[in-house]
């Protein structure tokens, strides 16, 4: 028997590909990238960088909820970013989010994201005992 579970919300954007919004195993959830899809509409929200790094956040934390957790429970974020010069935009927005002690974290620039986003975030969970 697995203890490996697929957590999966309408909360958040579906999958554009072959893969889970996130998968728990044990009180790890490990969540795949996020860009700023409008979930209802899986289109990306803005053409604004501080409107597409708030909803990545937002669909991070919709997952996190389904998974029984938050972003309070958050271990280690991994950002991707177009533009590096958005780097200090990204982290006041992160502050609206997140609650010290601040999760480890890496920021890396791209040269492209999926649909023409200028952000996307992964995460580590570690939820319950």
């Amino acid at each position: 028997m697995s203890n490996k579970a697929v957590i999966n919300t309408d909360q958040a954007p579906a999958a554009i590909g072959p893969y889970s919004q996130a998968i728990k195993a044990g009180n790890t959830v490990y969540m795949s990238g996020q860009i700023p899809l409008d979930p209802a509409t899986m289109e990306i929200v803005s053409d604004d960088f501080e409107a597409q790094a708030r909803q990545v956040f937002a669909n991070l934390k919709a997952v996190a909820e389904e998974a029984a957790g938050g972003l309070k429970d958050v271990v280690k974020l991994n950002l991707y970013l177009v533009d590096l010069d958005n780097f200090a935009i990204v982290n006041g927005i992160m502050e609206e989010f997140f609650d010290a002690p601040y999760p480890a974290r890496a920021a890396v620039g791209v040269k492209a994201l999926p649909k023409g986003s200028q952000v996307e975030a992964e995460a580590v969970l570690v939820i319950g005992d």
